[in-house]
């Protein structure tokens, strides 16, 4: 079937609703979500049952910028700076000098096994080169995998900020594959360039957007997210006009505004979460419906070969000379090197060898494709158990007092109180959303025999459960009383 203007809208909508409906209970049955997505964009493609025609790596380009930028963005404004300036040195080598050595070695592994030349060997190490920031984002907070000391905020850091040295390298090796004239010195000039230049605008930008947004002085709440998309664009378009890296420069502005006091700013947050999640999804179907599965299979016996080196030897090189300059335990070493998720950035970086032509354009994508599907297949679903084997995850209920106690250190100001369902009281057997709550009161956690629960509106209460309440003043706790009172009779 041919996307066309009439019924594009009808065809993207009911992929976008079957990929949240499956997505719910995918987790269920240890299927990562991204995962799943592209699968059901393979499965709507022109070689599945949806039988939808697409082979436009342009447009498929197109939205992967469009969806890097909001998955970035969203990341940099939830990264903690409190959290991640500890381990401040060890991200940005693992994002600088870790994705260089992985790049490296896989590019020299794949020149010695293939036919390829050096130089298309190093492009293909480069675009697999960098941790997936949707893939790692996704899958540790839907799975709320709770780590032990920094490694959180350390793998959220890495992920979040190395797809712009991986997108450096891409371009620069693409350039000495397209000009074979040029030597690999020229590509220096270019990488300072691009990294320099994208430090320094995404800085201030994101102190000439905090100034915008807290002075606007809009009419409307609702327009302030609008703002901060335009000033978010406006922030990696300019960076790129003026040749520096806009991905870095995004991602620098979101760790920033997302650690200052801006108006509107729940508001802000919860509009590019689910920004964030929708255009994961999006992008995830888009490079499914432009994948060829027919083309996949010839390549997958070299693509598992180099995914297995990737996984097993390049990532881990990276990751233990990157960090043999701090004192770590070794587990937290293993721990890192084994969250390297590829995902759909890899993908997205490997539409650009398809849209400069080269020779090998076609096989290095269907390689990255495949290596990207068996990294999240393969890493995504074990990571909770390797971090129980490797002793890395906190125990449930230390787990649980340490969201807590997160959740409440953006709230300095709130009043906590703890209340207990008793039997035959309204609440009992209710859900949250059938309450009434009063708009400034919310359950932040729910302790039930002896486990912590995080609630959401569905959530049906029952006797004895123990309700950990948030307010910004005794009335509402008070309300709360009145909402949870004694059932009527009679």
């Amino acid at each position: 079937m041919n996307l066309t203007i009439e019924n594009i809208l009808f065809v993207g909508s009911i992929l976008l609703f079957v990929s949240i409906v499956i997505g719910k209970t995918s987790y269920k049955f240890g299927v990562p979500t991204l995962l799943l997505f592209l699968a059901i964009g393979m499965l709507a493609g022109s070689e599945g049952i949806g039988g939808i025609y697409f082979d436009n790596p342009q447009i498929a380009q197109f939205i992967g910028i469009v969806s890097l930028n909001f998955i970035l963005f969203s990341g940099g404004l939830d990264t903690n700076w409190k959290s991640a300036k500890p381990i401040l040195r060890e991200g940005l080598l693992l994002s600088t000098l870790g994705v260089l050595l992985t790049a490296v070695s896989l590019g020299v592994f794949v020149w010695y096994i293939t036919d390829f030349t050096i130089y298309e060997s190093m492009l293909l190490g480069s675009i697999v080169s960098s941790t997936d920031a949707a893939a790692v984002f996704s899958i540790l907070r839907s799975k709320s995998l709770a780590l032990k000391t920094n490694l959180r905020p350390t793998l959220e850091l890495e992920s979040g900020s190395n797809d712009p040295m991986a997108y450096v390298l891409t371009i620069a090796f693409l350039t000495l594959v397209v000009h074979q004239d040029q030597s690999i010195w020229s590509i220096i000039p270019f990488f300072l360039q691009q990294m320099v230049l994208g430090g320094i605008a995404g800085l201030a930008f994101a102190k000439l957007s905090k100034l915008i947004i807290n002075k606007i002085n809009l009419d409307f709440e609702g327009l302030y997210p609008g703002l901060v998309i335009a000033l978010m664009f406006i922030t990696f378009s300019a960076t790129d006009f003026i040749g520096g890296n806009g991905f870095l420069a995004i991602y620098i502005a979101a760790v920033y505004l997302g650690n200052q006091d801006l108006i509107h700013k729940k508001s802000i947050l919860k509009i590019y979460d689910g920004l964030a999640w929708i255009m994961q999804i999006v992008l995830f179907l888009t490079l499914g419906l432009l994948v060829f599965p027919s083309l996949v299979l010839p390549v997958m016996g070299i693509g598992l070969l180099i995914s297995l080196f990737l996984i097993v030897v390049a990532r881990p090189v990276g990751v233990f000379i990157s960090l043999a300059f701090f004192k770590m335990k070794m587990r937290r070493r293993f721990y890192i090197s084994w969250v390297g998720l590829r995902g759909a950035v890899p993908i997205v970086f490997a539409t650009y060898p398809l849209l400069a032509g080269i020779e090998k354009a076609d096989m290095i994508f269907n390689i990255v494709f495949f290596i990207s599907v068996t990294s999240v297949l393969i890493q995504g679903t074990t990571l909770s158990v390797v971090a129980k084997w490797l002793n890395v995850a906190m125990p449930e209920e230390k787990k649980r007092i340490s969201e807590l106690e997160m959740f409440l250190s953006d709230f300095p100001k709130t009043l906590m109180k703890e209340v207990t369902v008793y039997p035959h009281c309204y609440a009992e057997n209710r859900k949250i959303v059938d309450l009434g709550f009063p708009k400034n009161a919310i359950i932040a956690m729910i302790k039930r025999n002896g486990k912590y629960l995080v609630p959401n509106g569905s959530t049906t209460l029952t006797a004895n459960d123990s309700l950990v309440v948030l307010s910004d003043s005794e009335e509402g706790l008070d309300e709360v009383k009145n909402c949870m009172m004694v059932k009527q009779t009679g």
